[in-house]
């Protein structure tokens, strides 16, 4: 007897979605509960969890593939079933196919990306981070969930891979003078984030102002406090604390850059809010997603830094939820974290205002008519001038500036 699975609800306005990524494969024993397929939504990643235990059936979809939530995209049979039963099916008739005994010695050494029966199952983009750092998935140590590898574990594998290797491939390189291209649709996720990019320059009227800030004080007091805060609060005091304090601040003083314009039955409309939800843009392995902390003008920063810690680790396992992402009246971007020098970051829609980082460097500048050496940090806000005017926005990143350059001012609301 067979149970089938279908989309489940995806979330408040999300009715369709896309298969990533098959987890489990036909013949393998699946226990109740356990993520058989990977979902990707316009936000999020969502795993389709086995009613029951059994052996996986039939996929109805295949992966890549469009599907509307109530759909039927798979069936769970019943029975005990063996992962290596399952799997073990498939080297036969590879074998099968070459007469020549050769190559079954070199079956572990699949071409990178292609992941050997029984092995785990690669998502896309780690099948191309393999196959562009010629890395073999079986020497990965996967973090991920249930240990599946990550595209940053690929990089961390590239980068501790010994300099002897490229030598070594080399003379395979020279033997063929192929050009290859591998054309890849883009995921869901990515699809969304480029149709908001385009949506806020082309319907918001974008400007950007900077200022740079002198880190002394931020640096001091973490270097002072870091241990004994860790100790007390479990967790690591770390630079966004401080900017999302210091912005919690420039929004209450200047309201409409918290503010957003949203269309009402009466025409545009404004709509401004009374507390402070900060999306802090985080680095996942599909993309940049933005989950929100909420209620930032009521947590200290012990609780700041728990909320950014808990996304940036479930961005990686790929946990973020919908409720995660709702919302969020600001938004906050660490380009610093890659380097970064100077940037121009794209508001959020409906969001008015962003606030971009940078990387921290040391550079000369004048204190009391004295040329010294401070680390120094540019910083930028873009935002709407439809709802914010220029004034506004000098002043909020102003305030900001003089935040972070005297922190005391946190601690007393000025």
């Amino acid at each position: 007897m067979s149970t089938e699975v279908k989309v489940p609800t995806l979330g408040e306005s999300v009715s369709e979605a896309t298969i990533g990524q098959w987890l489990k494969q036909p013949g393998e024993a699946v226990a109740a509960d356990e993520a058989i397929a990977s979902l990707e939504t316009d936000k999020v990643a969502i795993d389709v969890l086995a009613p029951h235990a059994g052996v996986m059936g039939q996929q109805i979809v295949a992966e890549g593939e469009t599907v509307t939530v109530g759909a039927l995209i798979a069936t769970i049979e019943e029975g005990a079933g063996s992962t290596g039963s399952g799997a073990a099916p498939a080297p036969k008739p590879a074998a099968a196919k070459t007469e020549t005994p050769a190559p079954a010695p070199t079956a572990p050494t699949a071409p990178a990306g292609e992941a050997p029966a029984g092995a785990a199952v690669l998502s896309p983009a780690v099948r191309r981070a393999v196959l562009e750092y010629g890395i073999d998935p079986a020497t990965i140590t996967g973090t991920g969930k249930d240990g599946r590898i990550t595209k940053d574990d690929v990089i961390a594998a590239a980068k501790n891979k010994p300099a002897s290797a490229p030598a070594a491939a080399a003379p395979a390189v020279a033997a063929t003078s192929a050009r290859n291209e591998e054309r890849v649709k883009m995921t869901r996720l990515r699809q969304t984030i480029a149709k908001r990019l385009k949506s806020a320059q082309d319907n918001a009227a974008l400007l950007t102002t900077f200022n740079d800030v002198d880190m002394s004080a931020v640096i001091e007091a973490r270097n002072k406090y870091k241990d004994v805060f860790a100790k007390k609060h479990g967790i690591k005091l770390g630079f966004m604390s401080f900017f999302a304090k210091a912005s919690v601040l420039a929004l209450k003083d200047i309201p409409a850059v918290n503010a957003q314009i949203a269309s009402g039955e009466g025409g545009d409309e404004i709509v401004y809010h009374d507390y402070v939800d900060i999306s802090i843009a985080v680095s996942a392995p599909n993309g940049l997603v933005v989950p929100v902390v909420r209620d930032c003008d009521k947590l200290s920063f012990a609780g700041i830094e728990s909320a950014i810690a808990d996304f940036g680790k479930r961005a990686k396992d790929g946990t973020l939820t919908m409720e995660d992402m709702k919302g969020g009246t600001f938004t906050i971007s660490n380009g610093g974290i890659f380097g970064g020098l100077m940037s121009t970051p794209i508001i959020n829609p409906p969001q008015s205002a962003v606030l971009g980082l940078h990387r921290i460097e040391e550079r000369p500048v004048v204190r009391d008519g004295q040329i010294v050496i401070r680390p120094m940090m540019y910083i930028a806000l873009s935002y709407d001038h439809r709802l914010i005017d220029g004034r506004e926005a000098v002043t909020a990143l102003k305030t900001i500036k003089e935040a972070i350059e005297d922190p005391t001012r946190l601690l007393i609301d000025l």
